[in-house]
């Protein structure tokens, strides 16, 4: 039951400390929309998408004025678009992209993840098609979202699908360099992917999902900020504890609010991922968390302890809230993303080096990372098998999404607008992996992976 106290306390999070859910996310499956004629698959999928989320964002505003809940952002993902382009013989791949864009317009969400492809042990029919049209896909929409998963702990790391995710990263900056290289920001290259994120670019829908399912993602990082200012002389088993309890505060909300929209929406709930996903807004950083635990600034010595620290208890306070948490569900550390981490990477202290040590203690890794233009795509590869690599041997997500800054230098910016924030331009190493990438094959799992 909940006292005057917890409710005057969440009025609290939400007017003063940034406390909203980020996302509510319908996922939908594709599969029946499949056709051998492009055409009639992108009807099929324009019909099936606009009739499930026709009251998609209604709903959420209904919701957001009746319990005084801010929901940013409301998104579909959808079954990974190459396995529904596999039956269509012929065509342009991009009518897919063409089509979704059509469907977000229609039923007014702020982005639909799925055009993606899941190539960790090869590529099958469609697979190579969809990869090759992601940077004019990106290019010719504005709300689609695309990911490429290439490796798992347990089919380990397709190189070949490394080797050309870095050409096609480069390629859709090159395109979309006269809108500061916004292609490659709305792309994510994954090592175990989840097939219930809600969150972009690497939402989508997975084949064991059911048909329509309700997905939230919810953040707080102001919250536990603002928490941790408030308790000063605290020990650090301490602080542990009070980020645990004030995730579960915040993970409450965020059940309330996906169970209210399956309700409404007559679609199964299926989890709350409980992610500290911030925004360039001063107050709603995890950088600034991290800060307050302790460090001087973020990338500073003590940086990845105090992450593990936060990436715990935040678990662990979540799934005390609820019985369905999933997604990624632990502190994102998106450079543009994160005021705390755009300063840190303007004076040096965060470095590509520093965040890469870092994920393997938080969810995803090297996100909205800004390198330069002229990086060659076998680096790019490189730096996305590093990630791969840490994922694989883990047995945790990674990703990265990086955006090479088309005609800049160090110290130059990139500005994405909205929630993609701006980034400056970090050095990376200019010693060439060009001979290990271009080998080409398979990179076995880990011996661990044989656990069946």
């Amino acid at each position: 039951m909940f006292n005057t106290k917890d409710i005057l306390e969440t009025i609290h999070m939400i007017s003063d400390e940034h406390l909203d859910i980020r996302t509510v996310t319908m996922g939908i499956s594709l599969l029946d929309c499949a056709d051998s004629d492009i055409d009639c698959a992108c009807e099929k999928i324009y019909n099936k998408i606009t009739s499930r989320a026709k009251n998609l964002v209604s709903v959420c505003s209904d919701i957001e004025r009746e319990y005084g809940i801010p929901i940013i952002n409301k998104r579909i993902s959808v079954t990974p678009i190459a396995l529904v382009a596999a039956a269509s013989k012929g065509g342009d791949v991009v009518k897919f992209a063409r089509t979704l864009q059509k469907c977000a317009d229609e039923v007014g969400v702020n982005f639909i993840g799925g055009y993606s492809a899941l190539v960790q042990k090869g590529f099958a029919a469609g697979d190579l098609e969809l990869i090759e049209s992601i940077p004019e896909a990106l290019n010719v929409t504005q709300n689609i979202c695309s990911s490429v998963n290439i490796g798992s702990s347990k089919a380990g790391i397709n190189l070949d699908a490394v080797a050309l995710m870095g050409r096609i990263i480069r390629k859709s900056a090159e395109i979309t360099a006269d809108r500061d290289c916004i292609g490659p920001a709305k792309l994510v290259v994954f090592c175990n992917a989840p097939e219930d994120n809600p969150f972009m670019a690497g939402a989508f829908h997975g084949v064991s999902e059911p048909d329509c399912v309700i997905n939230v993602g919810v953040s707080g990082p102001g919250v536990v900020k603002s928490a941790l200012e408030r308790s000063e002389g605290l020990n650090i088993t301490e602080v542990a504890e009070l980020i645990k309890r004030t995730a579960f505060k915040i993970t409450r909300m965020g059940q309330l609010v996906a169970q209210e929209a399956s309700r409404r929406l007559g679609v199964p709930f299926g989890i709350v991922d409980l992610s500290l996903a911030p925004t360039p807004a001063v107050g709603d950083s995890v950088a600034h968390i991290l800060e307050e635990i302790g460090l001087s600034q973020c990338g500073s010595a003590g940086t990845t302890a105090a992450l593990a620290i936060l990436n715990d208890a935040v678990k662990k306070g979540g799934v005390m809230a609820s019985s369905s948490v999933g997604g990624l569900s632990g502190a994102f550390i998106p450079v543009s993303e994160d005021a705390g981490m755009i300063a840190a990477a303007k004076n040096g202290t965060l470095t590509i080096e520093k965040l890469e040590a870092m994920t393997a203690v938080c969810s995803v890794g090297l996100d909205m990372i800004v390198i330069p233009g002229d990086t060659p795509a076998d680096v790019i590869s490189a730096i996305i098998l590093d990630e791969a690599a840490i994922g694989m041997a883990n047995f945790k997500t990674t990703a990265a999404r990086l955006i090479p800054a088309i005609g800049k230098n160090m110290g130059d910016m990139l500005s994405f607008g909205g929630l993609l924030g701006e980034a400056p331009v970090m050095p990376v190493s200019t010693a060439s992996p060009a001979k290990f990438i271009s080998r080409g094959g398979h990179i076995p799992a880990p011996l661990q992976s044989l656990k069946n």
